[in-house]
């Protein structure tokens, strides 16, 4: 699972690089094709207002997708309810859990009784198991 998130995020750091590359080389290629007709400076503030424009659509655009939805409210308080939950998050939103649980390890080597509170937290309330005599 570790490895399948470093080569997410390996493949997004690609994916970024390329797209910087690309916008870079679309933006010199806009500049080389206007220039000759309005000079230096003219291309110069072409090239700013169709960057402008462009950031300002993706803004729009990225900002309609992020409306906030209605939230479904469940009726269950019980720990069942907790689990579905937290599930729930760990699907919407895998890279902030997985991070938080790269941060939970990282607690955990650095001091172990935060592992042993979680882990008791777990076992609490079961029965514990029936001790075996003669071994």
């Amino acid at each position: 699972m570790i490895r399948r998130l470093f080569l997410g995020l390996a493949a997004a750091a690609a994916f970024a690089a390329a797209a910087a590359v690309l916008v870079f080389a679309l933006a010199f290629a806009l500049f080389a094709l206007v220039e000759p007709y309005v000079g230096r400076a003219g291309a110069a503030a072409i090239l700013a207002g169709v960057t402008a424009l462009s950031i300002g659509l993706a803004a729009i655009s990225i900002g309609s997708l992020a409306k906030a939805r209605p939230r479904k409210v469940s009726s269950s308080d019980t720990v069942g309810g907790m689990i579905e939950r937290a599930i729930a998050f760990v699907r919407e939103k895998p890279i902030l859990a997985a991070s938080a649980a790269i941060g939970a390890g990282f607690m955990a080597v650095r001091n172990p009784s935060y592992l042993g509170s979680v882990i008791r937290a777990f076992v609490e309330g079961k029965p514990p198991p029936p001790k075996q005599r003669g071994k």
